[in-house]
């Protein structure tokens, strides 16, 4: 790095992708100006899962200690049938999944991990955060980037991250592809303790696989509360959009399931409704010294839980290849989506293809029945082994 002058970076986006950056990118010696729209910097939704990788990159951020004070460290991973109440296959993610892969799974509170870096990033001297900024456009000039918003505000800095969720402003000026909206819907709600059945109160995320859908419920912040979600092919012609669901839609698609699961859809007390999107995979996420991240770079179907794992390795990755270009950020920046472009881009594709198995009908939902039937636990740990075995130490493997 310069060693007269501090290199900046301006990073567009608040969420847990944005911060994560900024943290990786101090580690650096480099200043931050982090622009989030929002007027506080904030996470909304629910529930998230967290794999070993996830952890692994809190860890090297410097933020792990934080995250596993507010998870909740999970015995398995069960997906069971729900129109017949059997179990299809279960993973066990306890003393012998963590000494594979070094570190546990867990599940935590949207806020609650959004919360344990902004603490982070709240008290480092070299980041600035600015709210209620938004974007409207990045220009390269011959000392760097201008990013511009939508008062006339002009910000200057060496470098721009964009890591502005889906809708990215960046994106679109780089790649303006469209989004692929899915035609699925997920509802999303928390559920108390005292309303939760006994028998559904598991450690461990539970996922009832229908016919066109399925659900998915899991304990938070120390079993005092549950993460429900529900997700459906819609009937409706959908758009990419967020808004407040009722019972009754949920309850129209689940009319043929086993009354077990059934019940949890009469839970909630209020839902939000997510007609979802991703894009398809992209050579390439930005030019010179732009570049993407999270899901500006790679939105995702959640068939995987992995979208914020995947934003936090991002971040990592990022930070290690400003070390090793020291300061180049356009050569940083293409080693970085030479580096990340394939693995995300795995994880896109596992996904689409994880939501057709877990919605599988009729003869197909027969055949998924029978995949992991007698599968023992290290050969469910050799499936996932690709995924979860990433660390600070491997991350820079193509």
């Amino acid at each position: 790095m310069n060693g007269h002058k501090k290199n900046k970076v301006i990073i567009i986006g608040g969420g847990i992708g944005g911060l994560a950056a900024a943290m990786a990118l101090v580690q650096q010696n480099i200043e931050v100006l982090l622009l989030e729209q929002a007027e506080e910097i904030a996470e909304i939704g629910a529930g998230i899962q967290l794999g070993p990788n996830a952890y692994a990159a809190l860890d090297s951020l410097g933020v792990g200690e934080a995250a596993r004070a507010r998870s909740v460290f999970v015995d398995c991973l069960t997906m069971k049938d729900a129109v017949d109440n059997h179990v299809i296959g279960s993973m066990e993610v306890g003393d012998a999944f963590r000494q594979r892969f070094g570190n546990p799974y867990g599940v935590i509170h949207r806020a609650d991990i959004h919360l344990s870096i902004l603490e982070a990033v709240e008290d480092h001297p070299l980041i600035e955060f600015r709210t209620s900024t938004r974007i409207e456009t990045v220009d390269e000039t011959e000392n760097g980037v201008t990013v511009i918003d939508t008062q006339g505000n002009q910000y200057h800095a060496d470098a721009v991250i964009g890591a502005d969720g889906g809708r990215s402003v960046v994106r679109q000026k780089y790649l303006a592809d469209p989004p692929r909206v899915t035609g699925h819907v997920v509802y999303r709600a928390v559920v108390e303790e005292e309303d939760m059945p006994e028998d559904m109160r598991i450690n461990g995320p539970v996922l009832w696989a229908a016919p066109h859908g399925h659900l998915v419920h899991y304990p938070l912040r120390g079993g005092k509360q549950y993460n429900l979600v529900v997700t459906f092919h819609s009937r409706e012609q959908e758009e990419w959009s967020v808004r407040e669901g009722s019972k009754e839609e949920v309850l129209s698609y689940f009319e043929e399931i086993d009354a077990s699961p059934r019940r949890l859809l009469s839970l909630p007390k209020s839902w939000k409704r997510w007609a979802t999107a991703d894009r398809n995979p992209v050579e390439y996420w930005g030019t010179g010294l732009t570049t993407l991240l999270g899901d500006a770079a790679h939105p995702m179907t959640q068939y995987l839980a992995q979208g914020a794992c995947m934003a936090l390795e991002d971040a990592v990755v990022l930070g290690q290849c400003l070390k090793i270009k020291q300061g180049d950020f356009s050569a940083a920046f293409r080693l970085y989506e030479q580096i990340r472009i394939p693995r995300t881009a795995r994880v896109v594709l596992s996904a689409r293809e994880m939501g057709r198995l877990y919605h599988a009908k009729g003869v197909e939902r027969l055949v998924r029945n029978q995949l992991w039937k007698g599968r023992s636990q290290e050969r469910f740990y050799d499936a996932v082994e690709w995924l979860y075995s990433w660390n600070v130490d491997n991350c820079l493997d193509m």
